[in-house]
């Protein structure tokens, strides 16, 4: 059975207009069908944060949403959170201290549960301190800033749904371009990715596609020079050599080779109506003008009256 397809939001998702993001989650998840499990560990807000997704979800058409919630490694010990998890189509994990997300659910039931889910073709989402967790390594807390520099943030254990990988979120608004570069400079085997707010890494069979209205930021060290091994306390690091790739909605990486595939162009089902509605209004005014106080039908006529008949060889 393939693997479900994971949804890397870097926080802020639209929740109030056309929810482009919950909205394809839904879909993902099954539609009509779709059974999700909202995960709020990482969130300080009691369950009215639950309560939100579970509206929005409902008006994209999901049958069923519920609430797992544990609050300290035994309760992801629980069988019946477990149990829940077994049944999802989709699992949502909201933003808030990706920390104690990770402390809570990384190496427990519930989170191998997660990783299981993935595997058998469910889909996993998460915005925020949910999208950082699906990396394999996780960045726990720092700084922002352009330049990276020595000891500006730290990692901690993530899930692992995408291995090899360090992610960031409300990457370009909180300036985190700095903090991202220090851990590739640091572990050169990471592939580091930046998510913007309101924008969507969706990975499916290791090719990552952006959706949303910013964009998703890859660094890739393979090639770096760096003085990151000796570089003391808060020092400026050196780091030469990174290929960086900046893709907005639409595009596509390929996280194997680590290359840009061919742009395919994306357009929303409702903006796509909205342009179709428009053309047929702009073709009735054109045939409107053209026309004049005649039909087209007569106006046709008189075109072909007036047209040149071909002779001879011409015709």
């Amino acid at each position: 059975m393939p693997r479900g397809a994971l949804m890397i939001i870097g926080g802020a998702e639209d929740k109030l207009r056309k929810r482009r993001i919950l909205r394809e989650f839904v879909a993902a998840s099954g539609g009509p069908e779709a059974r999700i499990a909202v995960i709020p560990t990482a969130s300080s807000l009691g369950d009215e944060i639950v309560d939100v997704y579970d509206a929005l979800f409902r008006a994209e058409g999901a049958a069923e949403v519920i609430m797992v919630r544990p609050e300290s490694r035994a309760e992801a010990a629980d069988p019946e959170r477990v149990e829940q998890l077994e049944k999802a189509t989709g699992i949502f994990m909201t933003g808030g201290n990706q920390l104690k997300l990770s402390a809570i659910i990384c190496g427990t039931p519930v989170g191998d549960a997660i990783v299981a889910a993935h595997e058998r073709g469910a889909v996993v989402g998460g915005t925020s301190a949910g999208a950082s967790i699906q990396s394999s390594h996780m960045l726990a807390f720092g700084v922002g800033g352009s330049t990276p520099k020595q000891r500006m943030t730290q990692m901690a254990a993530g899930l692992g749904l995408v291995p090899g990988t360090v992610i960031d979120q409300h990457f370009e608004q909180r300036n985190r371009y700095g903090r991202l570069l220090m851990i590739v400079a640091q572990s050169p085997q990471l592939l580091g990715i930046g998510v913007d707010e309101d924008t969507a890494a969706v990975i499916e069979d290791d090719v990552l596609s952006v959706v949303g209205r910013g964009a998703v930021t890859i660094l890739d060290p393979t090639n770096i020079t760096t003085n990151a091994f000796d570089a003391k306390r808060s020092a400026p690091l050196l780091a030469s050599g990174v290929v960086l790739h900046v893709l907005p909605q639409g595009s596509r990486f390929d996280l194997v080779s680590r290359v840009l595939l061919p742009f395919e162009a994306r357009v929303d089902p409702l903006e796509a109506a909205e342009i179709e509605e428009a053309g047929r209004d702009l073709r009735q005014m054109a045939r409107d003008i053209a026309a004049g106080d005649a039909s087209p039908s007569v106006l046709r006529r008189r075109l072909r009256r007036t047209r040149p008949q071909p002779d001879g060889d011409d015709a």
